[in-house]
């Protein structure tokens, strides 16, 4: 195994201009100019980069998985993002990958391009817990549908990440592998629950990420950490064979909200792992044809765009504030049509649609009075409640309706059903009806939606209280520029609601705070467009602050 520069193409291998020591623009990266590679320049090119130098006979499949390799052994000691490592199985796939090159057969678009997985994906042959230490020594005998597309597709799986039990937090931390920390400071949080792949990938350590969301579980660790993720459209990618060898996993108990999708470093990279991973699944037949062609780019003065910095009266940090101005004043400073969002979505939308599609939706407005966020949280709430529900035992769900009251009130995501009813499931499913065809409605005449990811960026690492079952219950305030609010609140109230509605989300990094913490935005965009909303993005991404390498990696 030569190293990089060793190789007999290392001559023509190039680097990124903006990938040398001290230029921070990486989201923004030109094609390689004409200077040698070292392993530690490697591990930071974009995906699609490193795909299309594999491709054209620059460099090996081995080369890359090598320098991946090495700096994970260099940083993964400091952010304990991933848990589970596959050195020999990916470098036996590395080499099967250029093997196949010389005989000239290309796999697919990842062909020896090495990537991590979050740790509740079905990996065959890879120990996969979902965080639990019951799952300790879980080793699944089948493939998720993503991770047997990407693969199918030519992708290095190098391990998986670290999140916390099932994916029910908005840290990265558990009693299995413990605390994952935040590459811009490790005193402070990545986010939850894909914190692992977000900190892998700013670090370096993977090329690109595999995580899902139910509640903001891509988008927070990627605002929390300076990278790139979407939540896609609902069902625009299959979550057959996520959280497996649990008991109830023979049935699909999660069938709404939860979203699978990519994190990456650059939007091409959002773009190229959408592609890989999307589309119909025969063991999902809620997953349909997507449209994935690449979409053309628009002219910037025919973009229609919204935006807000507030949902209710959950209040959000002054630097997060002035990066979302200052980034739609320069947008509109490019011709773009903005527009502030003043009114309540659905409240708006309640009073345009006739009194029988109130009494349809079961949201008369005598008596119901104003449907706000406060309401879509509710629901979001709800129907989480019940189906993550199917898995806990009824005396849990008893004693935790009885003696939790205290900790839910005034938290509407955590509204609890009890007792369950298969009537109050379809009533709270007609609920959430309206709250996305509420949304469909405002983006009918509009492009995006520009909105903060949380209250805050990454705040210092918070124990939990205590746990009911392998939940958190912290009850510890998250500080808002002082002002304590519900740890809940402060990380969900700005993600969850889109999971409610099924939009597709794109994040992108737009600022950093006084202390140097990543800023990010949600761009929240049509149903089933996700394509070209990853189009309109990347277009808004030119004159964001783009991705910058963590100082010391």
């Amino acid at each position: 195994m030569h190293s990089v520069k060793k190789s007999p193409l290392g001559a023509v291998l190039v680097i990124v201009t903006c990938l040398i020591a001290g230029t921070p623009q990486v989201g923004h990266a030109a094609e390689p100019s004409g200077k040698d590679l070292t392993r530690h320049d490697l591990v930071f090119l974009p995906a699609h980069m490193l795909a299309g130098m594999i491709r054209e006979g620059k460099i090996t499949s081995s080369e890359v998985v090598e320098a991946y390799l090495e700096q994970i052994g260099k940083v993964n000691p400091r952010l304990n993002a991933i848990v589970t490592l596959d050195a020999d199985g990916s470098r036996k796939r590395a080499r099967e990958a250029d093997k196949a090159l010389k005989r000239g057969e290309l796999w697919g678009p990842l062909h020896g391009v090495p990537v991590t997985i979050k740790d509740n994906y079905a990996t065959k042959g890879i120990k996969t817990t979902s965080g639990l230490p019951e799952l300790s020594g879980y080793v699944p005998k089948h493939d998720a549908t993503v991770v047997d597309l990407a693969k199918r597709a030519g992708a290095v799986i190098l391990g998986k990440t670290n999140m916390p039990p099932l994916g029910m937090d908005t840290q990265t931390r558990g009693q299995l592998f413990g605390v994952t920390n935040n590459p811009w400071d490790t005193k402070r949080t990545t986010g939850g629950s894909s914190g692992g792949e977000a900190a892998a990938v700013a670090t370096g350590m993977s090329a690109l990420g595999l995580g899902n969301d139910i509640g903001g579980s891509i988008r927070i660790p990627s605002h929390f950490c300076g990278i790139y993720g979407i939540k896609p459209t609902e069902n625009f990618v299959s979550n057959q064979g996520v959280s497996p060898g649990m008991k109830g996993s023979e049935f699909r108990a999660i069938r709404h909200m939860a979203c699978c999708g990519p994190l990456a470093r650059s939007i091409k990279d959002l773009k190229l792992g959408l592609s890989v991973v999307a589309g119909p699944d025969s063991k999902n037949p809620d997953v349909p044809w997507v449209d994935l062609q690449p979409q053309q780019s628009r002219n910037m003065k025919d973009l229609r765009i919204a935006w807000t910095d507030g949902f209710g009266d959950v209040p959000v940090t002054a630097d997060t504030r002035q990066s979302l101005k200052a980034f739609t004043d320069k947008l509109a400073g490019l011709g773009c049509r903005i527009e502030r969002m003043n009114e309540s979505i659905f409240d708006s939308y309640m009073k345009a649609i006739s009194p029988e599609a109130q009494d349809l939706y079961g949201m008369k407005m005598e008596g119901y009075g104003t449907i706000g966020f406060k309401e879509a949280w509710t629901t979001y709430g709800k129907l989480m409640d019940m189906e993550l529900g199917v898995y806990q035992p009824s005396f849990f769900r008893f004693i935790s309706y009885i003696f939790g009251g205290w900790y839910r009130r005034d938290v509407p995501m955590l509204t609890m059903v009890y007792p369950f009813s298969y009537e109050k499931y379809l009533k709270t499913l007609t609920e959430r009806d309206f709250f996305v065809s509420a949304m469909d409605a405002y983006l009918s005449d509009k492009d995006v939606l520009l909105c903060p990811v949380s209250c805050i960026p990454a705040y210092e690492h918070i124990t939990p209280w205590r746990h009911l079952g392998p939940y958190p219950v912290y009850k510890d305030p998250v500080m808002v520029d002082g002002k304590p609010v519900n740890y809940l609140v402060a990380n969900i109230s700005y993600t969850s609601i889109f999971n409610l509605t099924g939009s597709p989300v794109v994040v992108i990094p737009i600022g950093y705070t006084k202390e140097g913490m990543p800023i990010g935005v949600q761009i929240v965009g049509k149903r089933w467009r996700d394509m070209e909303l990853l189009t309109m993005a990347e277009q808004l991404d030119k004159i964001a602050a783009a991705y910058r390498r963590p100082e010391g990696y």
